[in-house]
């Protein structure tokens, strides 16, 4: 852990124990630090609001006034059995009454492993640590929010109450937190998104469902344009392919069942359901001879891989043909739980601007440098500088991953050479790779310290082995491509999201929905109006034309509110002399500028994707 990730593990105790002092019936679960702060899972019968945070920040406070030394105290798991069934674990003295949480997680110890219990003041608690010296070391904190989380995560368990803290060691960090969550809540994307009519999530569609409004399109759409010509110029095919594919295929490329818990469930053509149903043949009997392949179905794509492997394999390839780089803008489709969705960043349904590459081992580390060259020129072009890099890498004693040793050897090998051109920090995590491949993932830092995952690059030997694909070498025999999978956006959803936040709404010019506004002053120059609108729109500029019989001062305010780039206000001066008034976003009144000149400054902006 971390200095500060220890400071707050300190406190998540802290909290148990105010929580403890108020309501002595409370059982706890797990309290970890996480990257915004620390949580304690609580069972109790009296609903935590954030009316009763007051309460419960008062009594933290006097804990830590007390300057509690946290004392570290190591037991068999026996001892700690008999201490949980004692009530003495995660309790308030002795309280005698049973840790049912603290007993089942000592019920998943093997017998003769040592237990680590800490100690503050009369509250004890199963902890491996560590702490900070004493609590008077949490120099500030506060409670966040609350929220209702299943015992591990699992709908089957009770429900439990989760409370959330911050913590620092001094109040001006604490201060400097305050302001930034005040910069995130304007920033945030689904306030903003609903504001500017970016996007809607609507309950009749789906929850994690994005309906993409028009003005919305319009930023999806040119991030599309920009990333297609970058592919253009890489050589790049485009190709599409459907949103559902046989069971068969996925079960071949081992996302089913690999991935199965995150996937929506198999669908049945409507003859086999009857002919299992005139079987006798129970739902629990069907999921269980799809699960042994025994009963054939379709799966909403869960990834677009195996169909771009298969669009591979529809003709012989040679090695003259490699590489061969497939991309497509392709929705796919994961099962995640309620309580996880964000807006756009965590959604269930999604579009990936992906690609993948079949080239032959001797091209695997130029393609590597040439996937991770568009990563990077995606970054800059929205002035995204703040990134580490992260190398995912195969657990070698987990069962998760197929393939051989050695062909997961020579990948991350090449993935940690290419993660080395890069000039940032990257980290290797082993266990965070593909369960088909070592992957480089681009983790962002938005302006406001918050982190993003977002492009990706990974490399794989494992599916070309699975679908049996090959290509004819120089010597007239089959070999088998290496496959690189790449996404610079990641998702467009997630992107966008962040951009949202990134720009707080105010895309530059070339992204925004719309770029240009006219105000007439009077409905007399409403002509003209509407000649200026249709000059920059034939320059391919987005302009609408504020018709609406409110002043002008009302008119720019909206303009503003709705984060239109340019205000072009015309008045009768403006139309005898074909000019146009200038208010930018950024500049406020610019003055009066001729017409003509207007379009082609504007025209530079977008064509050169001025920030």
């Amino acid at each position: 852990m971390t200095e500060l990730e220890t400071l707050r593990h300190s406190c998540a105790h802290v909290l148990a124990e105010a929580i403890l002092r108020i309501w002595p019936e409370a059982q706890f679960a797990a309290g970890p630090p996480v990257e915004q702060g620390f949580y304690y899972d609580v069972d109790l019968g009296h609903r935590i609001s954030t009316e009763d945070f007051a309460r419960i920040e008062a009594e933290m406070g006097k804990i830590i006034a007390e300057n509690q030394p946290f004392e570290r105290r190591v037991v068999s798991r026996s001892e700690a059995m008999e201490l949980g069934r004692a009530g003495k674990l995660a309790a308030l003295g002795e309280r005698g009454v049973p840790s049912r949480y603290k007993l089942d997680i000592l019920e998943n110890i093997p017998e003769g492993e040592e237990i680590s219990l800490y100690r503050n003041g009369a509250f004890t608690d199963l902890c491996a640590g560590p702490h900070v010296a004493a609590t008077g070391r949490i120099g500030a904190f506060a409670l966040t929010a609350v929220a209702s989380a299943y015992y591990k995560g699992d709908e089957s368990n009770p429900q439990l109450q989760r409370i959330y803290g911050i913590a620092f060691a001094t109040p001006e960090e604490l201060t400097k937190w305050r302001e930034m969550i005040e910069e995130a809540r304007k920033r945030d994307h689904r306030k903003l998104g609903k504001e500017l009519q970016l996007f809607h999530i609507d309950d009749a569609v789906g929850s994690g469902l994005i309906l993409w409004t028009p003005k919305g399109a319009v930023v999806r759409q040119e991030l599309q344009n920009f990333i297609s010509e970058e592919l253009r110029r890489q050589g790049y095919e485009q190709v599409f392919t459907p949103h559902i594919g046989r069971l068969e295929l996925f079960r071949t490329s081992g996302h089913y069942p690999y991935y199965a818990d995150s996937q929506y469930p198999p669908l049945v053509e409507r003859e086999t359901l009857h002919r299992l149903a005139e079987e006798g043949c129970s739902c629990a009997d069907l999921a269980a001879r799809l699960e042994k392949g025994e009963a054939e179905g379709y799966l909403l794509k869960p990834m677009n891989c195996p169909m771009h492997i298969k669009i591979f394999a529809s003709q012989p390839r040679s090695y003259r043909d490699l590489p061969v780089r497939l991309a497509e803008f392709g929705t796919v489709y994961r099962w995640e739980q309620s309580g996880e969705l964000n807006g756009m960043t965590r959604v269930r349904g999604f579009t990936q601007d992906d690609a993948h590459l079949f080239v032959t081992e001797d091209q695997m580390g130029a393609e590597i440098q040439g996937c991770l060259d568009l990563v990077k020129k995606v970054f800059g072009a929205f002035d995204m500088k703040d990134y580490r890099v992260r190398l995912g890498l195969r657990d070698p004693g987990s069962d998760k991953y197929v393939g051989k040793a050695e062909d997961w050897g020579r990948a991350e090998e090449a993935c940690r050479q290419a993660a080395k051109t890069l000039g940032v920090p990257y980290t290797e995590e082993p266990g965070e790779a593909a369960f088909y491949g070592p992957k480089i993932d681009f983790v962002v830092r938005d302006v406001i310290g918050r982190e993003w995952q977002l492009g990706t690059v990974q490399v794989d030997f494992q599916l070309p082995e699975r679908f049996d694909l090959h290509y004819t070498g120089a010597d007239n025999k089959p070999h088998r491509p290496v496959m690189i999978h790449r996404a610079p956006f990641g998702s467009m959803e997630r992107f966008v999201g962040v951009l949202i936040e990134h720009f707080a709404g105010a895309f530059p010019v070339w992204l925004a929905p719309e770029q240009a506004r006219v105000l007439p002053v009077s409905d007399k120059v409403a002509a003209y109006a509407d000649e200026v609108a249709a000059a920059l729109r034939a320059a391919g500029v987005r302009a609408v034309v504020d018709g609406s019989q409110d002043k002008l001062g009302a008119k720019i305010r909206l303009a503003q509110v709705e984060k239109v780039p340019y205000m072009l206000v015309v008045g009768g001066k403006e139309a005898e002399s074909r000019q146009v008034s200038v208010r930018s976003r950024k500049a406020g009144d610019e003055g009066v500028l001729a017409l003509d000149n207007f379009v082609e400054r504007i025209k530079t902006e977008i064509s050169e994707r001025v920030l």
